[in-house]
């Protein structure tokens, strides 16, 4: 089984669509994707993904299911530097690093950031422009991880893997591959999910370039019992090919050192 996934290409997050650049990066990519042999395509209901499948999907005459939970994850969490609700991959690193419970898959729930919304009324900050909206009805980190879990482990059922402890039961070993076009967040939740990593180590800790390429796949080394791997991690590889420049979108803005 293997499972794939595309980063939206270049956004334009206030109308929720694709730049000119990003319209160029779903264009290469199509050409990259026709080539494979796919089971199915899944979609975030998002105008940015939704843009970013369409000339895939034009090319090889399919089409998408969109699924809700593969939106951009927006789990809320308190920025104290800020003193707002923000969202959970923007936390300063001498903050969240600090935090011995976001580096243990069975205690992250426990950790302060995540829990930090408990009995607080505070405002959305407002710097987040492209999010405030989403957030202000959003909900915690962990209630949002559980609902992409949730989505993921519902869609790998139909295929025969069964959620077993923090591995996969196998009703019978398949080759399909399905791809999911959708984003950054997301992304890092479900890898999360898959590979028994805490998600805010890879919320911060990942850099996935738009129109870019994640790739994991199952291992099965005993009868009926499967896991996933990592095979492929952000790979723009189809757009330094096409002489596209690699978007640095879902970088960190705040950085002190010259690029």
């Amino acid at each position: 089984m293997r499972i794939i996934m595309i980063r939206h290409g270049d956004p334009d997050y206030e109308h929720d669509a694709l730049t000119e650049k990003g319209r160029r990066e779903a264009e290469i990519l199509s050409e990259r994707v026709k080539k494979w042999n796919v089971a199915a395509f899944y979609c975030s209901p998002l105008g940015r993904a939704q843009a970013t499948a369409a000339p895939t999907l034009a090319k090889t005459g399919r089409t998408a299911e969109t699924k809700p939970w593969l939106r951009e994850f927006l789990g809320r969490a308190y920025r104290p530097d800020k003193d707002a609700v923000s969202i959970s991959w923007d936390f300063l690193p001498a903050y969240w690093t600090e935090q011995p419970e976001l580096f243990d898959l069975s205690r992250w729930q426990d950790a302060e950031l995540v829990r930090s919304l408990e009995g607080r009324e505070i405002t959305v900050d407002p710097s987040d422009n492209a999010w405030r909206a989403e957030l202000v009805g959003g909900t915690d980190v962990k209630t949002a991880a559980d609902a992409v879990a949730a989505g993921l482990d519902g869609l790998l059922a139909e295929y025969g893997y069964r959620r077993y402890h923090r591995c996969y039961t196998v009703d019978e070993h398949r080759e399909d591959t399905i791809v999911f076009f959708c984003h950054f967040g997301v992304s890092s939740v479900m890898l999360s999910h898959l590979l028994n990593i805490p998600p805010v180590v890879l919320l911060h800790g990942l850099f996935l370039p738009t129109a870019s390429v994640s790739v994991v796949q199952t291992e099965e080394r005993e009868p009926g019992i499967a896991y996933f791997r990592c095979q492929t991690l952000g790979d723009v590889s189809h757009l330094l090919a096409a002489g596209e420049p690699v978007n640095g979108a879902a970088a960190f803005c705040e950085v002190f050192q010259d690029r």
